[in-house]
Parts: structure tokens; sequence; C-alpha cells
């Protein structure tokens, strides 16, 4: 049994991930195949990463994982395959693989060399399964690739301290189904760079001076139902994740709005925390 995982911006109106799903059937016929995701913003590396990064650990060492996001080879966007905490990676250099590993280190890190025997307009049909055929083979990655030592690091969306000490400059990364806003600024970090002191967290002209374990605590239930404040109520968490997160209560985007359309954020918008 080999478990196969897909993550892309393909969508579901077009037929591309019936026949991905056809192709991996054929060549790996044991195959297990999970949609992570494939909803992800049109070429959207931070996006992707924070999606595939907090599933993949859900799975079984020795998984493939394989990401078609701005999956077009070209000389500046190489494809690699990466084995990191006994999972595999399959997917383009884009940067989405370092954010991924962070600062860990890769088992082994290859560029993929098979393109001269296959030729390709569709790299996830034509490229990718056949890598992850060669894994679910038990076929080592020095067979389809040279190893590499380095692959491209994305810097521009990590939090940024200031000189003092007391101020962690953020931004948005991902909006999820909710029109939550899930931040680049960590859980850890914020108790590092906070160390108990008080705080306000700036997203444009809203603020957050708490930070609330779960949604439902910052509603006072000692109250009626009529006099309690929960529609609209905003309030800021960190999530399952460990990523700090801005959000409106039992929000909707479709109906009573959400954080991302009450609070006018989107991707890569500053949020600001700042300690006294």
């Amino acid at each position: 049994m080999t478990i196969v995982t897909l993550t892309t911006d393909f969508g579901h109106k077009d037929y591309s991930i019936s026949v991905i799903k056809a192709a991996l059937i054929r060549e790996i016929p044991d195959a297990i195949i999970v949609d992570i995701s494939h909803e992800i913003s049109p070429y959207n590396h931070s996006e992707t990463a924070y999606i595939l990064k907090n599933a993949y650990k859900a799975f079984p060492e020795g998984s493939i994982h394989i990401i078609g996001v701005e999956s077009e080879f070209t000389p500046e966007n190489i494809h690699i395959a990466m084995k990191f905490d006994s999972h595999y990676f399959i997917g383009a250099d884009t940067g989405v693989l370092s954010l991924i590993k962070e600062d860990l280190i890769a088992e082994k890190t290859v560029s993929i060399n098979i393109h001269n025997s296959i030729i390709s307009s569709f790299p996830v049909l034509d490229i990718f399964i056949h890598v992850a055929a060669h894994i679910a083979r038990k076929g080592a990655l020095e067979i389809i690739g040279k190893s590499i030592d380095h692959i491209k690091e994305l810097t521009n969306i990590k939090p940024v301290i200031n000189p003092k000490g007391d101020k962690i400059l953020g931004s948005v990364i991902y909006i999820d189904n909710y029109g939550n806003i899930i931040t680049n600024i960590t859980q850890k970090l914020f108790k590092d760079i906070g160390k108990s002191r008080n705080f306000i967290i700036y997203a444009r002209t809203i603020k957050f001076r708490n930070i609330y374990n779960s949604y439902s605590q910052a509603i006072n239930f000692d109250l009626p139902r009529e006099k309690r404040e929960e529609d609209g109520k905003k309030l800021a968490l960190f999530n399952s994740a460990g990523h700090l997160e801005l959000a409106v209560y039992k929000s909707n985007p479709l109906t009573v709005g959400s954080a991302h359309s009450l609070f006018g954020l989107d991707y890569r918008d500053p949020i600001t925390v700042q300690f006294d």
C-alpha cells in the first residue's frame, strides 16, 4: 500500500485531477490517493506550504506528497524530490519546501533529471507521477535526480522583529474557508519575544488586546443570549497549527461576513504585535 497525497491550485472545474488520479492508479495500482487541497489560490506558495505542512504529519511515514502549484519546469523553477521527516515531497523548487522544512535538514534532496525522456506540458502528470511510482517501487532518489544541497528559500514572508525587540512585524499568509485570517506569527515566536508582556495586535484599524484559547471563550455565556456580544465579535487566538489567527465568532463569508471582509484584510497584508 502506497499513500499519495495531492496538493494543487487546479480547482475542480476541469479534468486535471481526474487524469492525475487515473495515471496514479495505472502506475501505482495499490495507491491510496488523498486530496489535501485543490483550492490553493493560484501560484500562492505560502498558502501551499501552510496547508501541506500542517497536513502531511497526519500521514504514515513513507507517504508521497505531490505538489502541483506553479509546477511548470523552467531554468529558474527546477523540479525536485525531497525526503524529509521520513516523507517524500515532489514539486517545483519554488520555495514551498523550504517553508515546510524550515530550519531542519532534509534527509535527501535531488534535482529531477528525467525530463529528456519525457515530453511534458503537464509536469504533475508527466513527471511527478513517474517519480512517485519510482519511489513507491523503493527506488533510490539518486536514480531520478542529482543530489543537491540547497533549495530556494522564501524569506520575505517570515516575521521580522524590530531592533528593540518589542515589536513583531508579521503578515497574512492564508484565509481559511470561514474567512478567518491566518498570520505567519507563531505562538512560539509570540512567547519568545513577548516574555509575558502586555501587547496590542494591530490589523489595519482593528486592535486586539487579548488572545483566547478557543472561539467560544470570547463569549460570556453567563449572560442571557439576548445580552451576549456574539454577532461580529472579533477575537484573536492561536489555532491548532500554532499560528496567530484573527477571526469573527461564527463568521460566514456568504451571509454575516468574516474577518477577511469585515477587517478588510487580504493575503500579505501587515499584522503587527506591539509589546509594552
